[in-house]
């Protein structure tokens, strides 16, 4: 009986894919910009961000057929359901137990207090570097801020485009992460400093300022956007330990044996950056920062433990067969 030959796919020359990637990219960056600009930025909806990375990877490799484009929604769907769970769950955890603050305060003002004279470094900073203006590189705080939504969805769907196993083992680090994140916030509630100035807990005046940069660059749509998203999903509890840091220095640290030595300083720039956003505009304390840098390395080290375990098992199933 005869067989149907396998479908295959035509690949265009090199210079006419190319062609066709520049143009598809450049629709994509088009309609993205309009969306941003009427809308905003898809930053805390999981859905809207891989929808808009979906719709990338479509642009990127247009002169492929439809049933590739659909194994996106077959890989990443799970993924997307589950950091929307994540999301949706770490909202209960404000409403269990009354919120740890003096803890995290003491424990910036013994770790900085000399430097700041006995002020969190937060309302130090504050006090220095602004003054209810809207300087230039405001903006460049916002965009840092933003960037943990998108920088760590934005790596995973490379790795999936190139190599797989890579994209494996970076999502198991990012998921336990998150998960080592969920426990902590119902086990530890801890809040941050905007929320202890608010409730008094802070002597010096805290002001929430992460999004003050989008008026800088001419998007107080994005900014608006933002502010809403905060008001309906924000938790006033997630601030132990800050997993905007620990997602910055997983998606470095995860890179870093794979790069020479000598760029090492430039990678590590992002976390840095990370840490100062956060602690300047009031998101979170520094000893939030070093514990989230604590869970990476608890996770690195023991999903490799685990990863080396399934491995030694698969090989003794092997063995066992033959």
């Amino acid at each position: 009986m005869l067989q149907a030959p396998p479908e295959t796919t035509t690949v265009p020359a090199p210079g006419a894919l190319a062609k066709r990637r520049i143009l598809g990219i450049l629709i994509w960056a088009t309609a993205f910009g309009i969306f941003v600009g009427f809308v905003g930025v898809p930053s805390s909806d999981p859905m809207a961000v891989f929808g808009w990375l979906w719709l990338a990877t479509i642009a990127w490799r247009n002169h492929l057929p439809w049933k590739q484009h659909l194994l996106f929604l077959r890989d990443w769907l799970p993924i997307v359901l589950l950091l929307m769970v994540y999301n949706v769950s770490r909202g209960y955890a404000d409403g269990l137990r009354e919120p740890y603050v003096t803890p995290l305060i003491e424990a910036d003002k013994a770790m900085f207090g000399w430097l700041t004279g006995g002020q969190v470094p937060t309302t130090w900073l504050q006090q220095h570097l602004y003054d209810g203006t809207t300087p230039w590189w405001m903006a460049v705080v916002t965009v840092v801020y933003v960037s943990h939504f998108f920088v760590v969805p934005t790596i995973a769907v490379v790795l999936w485009l190139r190599t797989r196993p890579l994209w494996a083992r970076f999502v198991r680090r990012w998921f336990t992460l998150c998960l080592a994140g969920l426990i902590t916030y119902f086990v530890y509630p801890a809040a941050p400093p905007w929320w202890a100035s608010d409730k008094g807990k802070l002597a010096e005046k805290v002001t929430l300022i992460s999004d003050r940069g989008w008026d800088v660059i001419g998007l107080q749509g994005a900014g608006n956007t933002l502010n809403e998203l905060r008001v309906d999903q924000s938790n006033p509890v997630a601030a132990m330990p800050s997993l905007h840091t620990a997602w910055a220095l997983m998606a470095v640290v995860f890179f870093l044996p794979m790069v020479r030595k000598r760029w090492w300083p430039l990678l590590l720039t992002y976390p840095i950056a990370m840490t100062f956003t956060l602690v300047y505009t009031g998101e979170h304390y520094i000893i939030d920062v070093l514990v989230g840098w604590l869970y990476v390395g608890a996770v690195f080290l023991l999903v490799r433990l685990a990863e080396r375990w399934w491995a030694a098992r698969q090989r003794t199933l092997r063995s066992s067969v033959r």
